[in-house]
């Protein structure tokens, strides 16, 4: 039995959070042992090998960017490593759920910043939850608390910049490979991962270790190819939501394999966040909907 479009773009959103959740999970536990740049330049060579070859399996592999997107595909690239570097750094130091749900926020952040800097409508009612879902930040945050540090505040810088890193997504042309910038961004994180490394003692890697990267290169695989494969059936305003699953992923993950669970403000502040970055995806798709019709 086929599943409608709607529910295969859906399932394929919550294998891509599944995914991404349990790679952030490895990473964390790989560098409780080892240099967190090692772990992450190990990964990434192994996700770079798999992504290539499926790029070049599904004839997406192409060297020469169209001028007109190489900005925006060299913006993106060095957002993307930036937000490597901060949010794996939160995330060695703070609950995985925390951190996954500080993220979450990244809809509204975008939307905002869509408005701002790329004349974007955004009408009061997305405003009003925008503003709304800032304050479930501040409650998972909880600035002036016994958990602010530096961590949380790595956190939400890993937050702005990955809202750069989709404004420069949304200026790509149609002639730029989804795979192929997700080979380039794998490479280039490998890249500066191993250039982070650069003054740092390499540790020898402990076979236990050798699987769990393996498994955190597997885990992100899978997460970059269904992450391209939810872009190409359903619609969006109806999958889009279901990136939030990573939230449940989270949770789970950090109560069960590190003993970590957030406390009440900051279980407020992640419903806040998912009810907010929820009406505002479908505002977005009403919007969308509107001008279509218009």
């Amino acid at each position: 039995m086929k599943l409608a479009p709607n529910f295969q773009g859906a399932l394929y959103m919550v294998i891509a959070m599944f995914a991404f959740t349990f790679n952030d999970a490895l990473v964390k536990e790989a560098a409780q042992e080892l240099p967190l740049f090692q772990v992450v330049a190990l990964r990434s060579i192994l996700t770079s090998i798999l992504l290539i070859g499926l790029a070049i399996a599904m004839g997406q592999f192409k060297l020469r960017i169209p001028k007109g997107d190489r900005i925006p595909v060299f913006g993106r690239t060095l957002a993307e490593v930036a937000a490597m570097a901060t949010f794996l750094t939160a995330l060695t130091q703070l609950p995985i759920a925390n951190v996954t749900a500080i993220l979450a926020a990244l809809p509204l952040t975008v939307s905002l910043a869509g408005a701002v800097f790329l004349n974007e409508p955004v009408g009061w009612r997305r405003l009003a939850a925008i503003l709304v879902g800032f304050v479930g930040v501040m409650l998972i945050v909880q600035p002036g608390g016994a958990g602010f540090n530096i961590y949380a505040l790595l956190a939400l810088l890993a937050v702005v910049i990955l809202t750069a890193r989709d404004l420069f997504t949304r200026q790509f042309s149609d002639a730029v490979p989804s795979l192929t910038v997700a080979a380039m961004t794998a490479v280039a994180v490998t890249l500066f991962s191993a250039l982070f490394m650069i003054g740092q003692d390499w540790q020898p890697v402990p076979p236990q270790m050798v699987w769990v990267i393996v498994k955190a290169a597997g885990f992100v695989f899978v997460a970059y190819l269904f992450s391209v494969m939810v872009m190409r059936v359903g619609e969006i305003g109806f999958v889009a939501p279901f990136r939030y699953t990573a939230i449940l992923w989270a949770l789970g993950l950090g109560w069960w394999h590190f003993g970590e669970w957030p406390d009440n403000l900051a279980l407020l502040g992640t419903g806040i966040i998912v009810a907010t970055g929820v009406f505002t995806l479908y505002r977005e798709r009403a919007s969308l909907m509107g001008t279509k019709n218009g």
